[in-house]
């Protein structure tokens, strides 16, 4: 019985864990897991005991901020893949070149975010002043309002802040841990946002 093969939810419920922390935790690499030609997870009992028993530490690397913000970023693709962005005003206004700029700026930020975080926030400033430079300027552009500018930074800023919640919520992170999280996603993304202010009300002057 000890070498049964387990699905990626009899893997979590052996392991007393969510799915997507087991799901997580392959993906990094630090759970031994096999693949099934159709692309299935699949993990041996006896593999998964063994790691339980021995590899706390691998568990606890699994979970520091840059695997857990590359799920983060999973999930925000697919919270703007499903339509939210056709809702929002400012997004409405633009022709589709400029909305594939926009959908691609997200990128900017989720990078600088996950620099920021694997630093421990060395030379967040001028990652920060750089990427508000960037959404500033699209804006302008594409002649977007100060006001808009905002929004469509602030619609990115909450997709993230909403995934890495997810992501923390799903796989038990201590509550001191997701609270420090926030604290850091928040600072910097306020940064940004005085950044993106400020550089727009510099063109627009520049401009009269």
């Amino acid at each position: 019985m000890t070498d049964e093969w387990l699905t990626l939810s009899d893997a979590a419920k052996l392991l007393g864990v969510h799915p997507s922390t087991v799901r997580l935790w392959s993906d990094k690499g630090a759970l031994p897991v096999h693949k099934t030609q159709g692309g299935h997870r699949r993990y041996k009992r006896s593999e998964i005991l063994l790691w339980a028993e021995t590899n706390s530490r691998s568990r606890e690397e699994a979970l520091q901020p840059e695997g857990m913000m590359n799920e983060a970023v999973k999930n925000v693709r697919m919270h703007i893949s499903e339509g939210r962005l056709q809702e929002e005003v400012w997004y409405q206004k633009l022709d589709e070149e400029a909305r594939s700029q926009y959908r691609l700026s997200a990128r900017s930020l989720f990078q600088g975010l996950m620099t920021y975080i694997s630093t421990d926030g060395q030379e967040a400033a001028q990652e920060a002043y750089a990427i508000g430079y960037e959404y500033a300027s699209r804006a302008r552009r594409y002649n977007l309002s100060y006001v808009d500018a905002a929004k469509a930074f602030l619609f990115f800023r909450d997709a993230l802040v909403e995934a890495v919640i997810k992501v923390y919520s799903e796989t038990n992170v201590p509550i001191k841990r997701a609270a420090e999280m926030y604290t850091k996603i928040h600072t910097f993304t306020d940064e940004i946002l005085i950044s993106l202010l400020d550089t727009y009300r510099k063109l627009e002057s520049a401009n009269h």
